[in-house]
């Protein structure tokens, strides 16, 4: 499949929200995806981070140094916080948002403790969450696609289609994506509601 080559394709979320795995679907749906193995796959993304110089993009669009043109016509991941630093452009956005408890108790998990500032965590990712959304929302050079890991786990066909509506994707691709979607690597689960 080939992407706009005018275009900067960005998958985004705060941190554990899911977008390690929209970048595997993206990959298996046969579209143009970059990273390098700069962070290797490991317990908790044993299929792989799908980043780009270690994560440490967010630095370098503040200093104004990273290459997106290079990028351009492929899907990259930068996490939520770099949204803001992107300079104006042309942007399509896949932006997955998960149960904020659930994102607590994965990063818990990855720190391998309690969080001794949980609330304060919550807080702030809540308030992140919000601010970065309004900031694509505002913005004209961007369009965006919200996603929900968890629904994607509960229902992946019809967000499959979504991602496929959104990217003008021919079924086959549609097809491989939903073959990724692993139910088994939903730990941290919460049969609640989204907060």
């Amino acid at each position: 499949m080939v992407l706009k080559r005018d275009v900067n394709y960005i998958v985004s979320g705060i941190e554990r929200s899911g977008t390690s795995l929209l970048m595997q679907m993206l990959q298996a749906g046969g579209v143009p995806v970059g990273f390098d193995r700069s962070r290797p796959s490991d317990a908790h993304n044993p299929k792989g981070y799908f980043e780009l110089e270690g994560g440490k993009i967010i630095n370098r669009l503040q200093e104004g140094t990273f290459p997106l043109s290079v990028y351009a016509g492929k899907f990259i991941k930068i996490t939520a916080y770099g949204l803001q630093f992107l300079p104006q452009g042309k942007y399509a956005i896949i932006y997955s948002e998960r149960h904020i408890e659930e994102i607590l108790d994965s990063m818990e998990r990855m720190m391998g403790k309690p969080d001794e500032h949980r609330q304060e965590t919550k807080t702030s990712f809540l308030k992140l969450n919000m601010h970065i959304k309004d900031t694509i929302n505002k913005r004209k050079d961007m369009r965006v696609l919200y996603v929900t890991y968890n629904e994607i786990i509960s229902q992946p066909k019809k967000h499959v289609q979504r991602i496929a509506a959104f990217l003008d994707m021919p079924a086959s691709s549609a097809n491989a994506m939903m073959q990724v979607v692993d139910g088994a690597l939903y730990r941290q689960r919460r049969d609640i509601k989204k907060s």
